[in-house]
């Protein structure tokens, strides 16, 4: 259960990080104060819903794009999360792409790193 409840902390705070970034970082991606957690909850939730089932469909209909899976699930993620009101507004393709490997960097980074560090811990101390 501890490490079920450090991965959900990992997942929502690499998406809180990689929003910020974006938002820092892209002039043409606006989020709001007021529906941020909104848009990290969502995010969180349909990308955590969308990579198995984006994965399933590729490995049965398109081997080739096996690799992308997280970089399609991100960006779909990021396209369901702006369709909320009063969250984030992304402007223009160029940011639509530039956001999408920000956050499947920072997220992809975060939750293959930061559980090395929070379970590693975790295990240790129950030893």
């Amino acid at each position: 259960m501890t490490r079920f409840l450090i991965r959900i902390a990992i997942s929502l705070g690499t998406v809180v990080v990689a929003l910020l970034v974006c938002f820092w970082v892209l002039p043409d991606f606006d989020l709001s104060l007021g529906g941020f957690l909104t848009a990290v909850l969502v995010f969180t939730i349909a990308q955590t819903a969308l990579t198995p089932l984006i994965f399933n469909l590729a490995r049965k209909h398109a081997n080739a794009i096996l690799g992308g899976v997280g970089l399609v699930s991100t960006f779909v993620a990021l396209l369901i999360a702006s369709l909320f009101p009063g969250g984030l507004h992304i402007s223009g393709v160029a940011t639509w792409i530039l956001a999408t490997l920000i956050i499947w960097i920072i997220t992809a980074l975060g939750t293959w790193l930061l559980p090395l560090i929070f379970l590693k811990k975790t295990v240790t101390q129950r030893g």
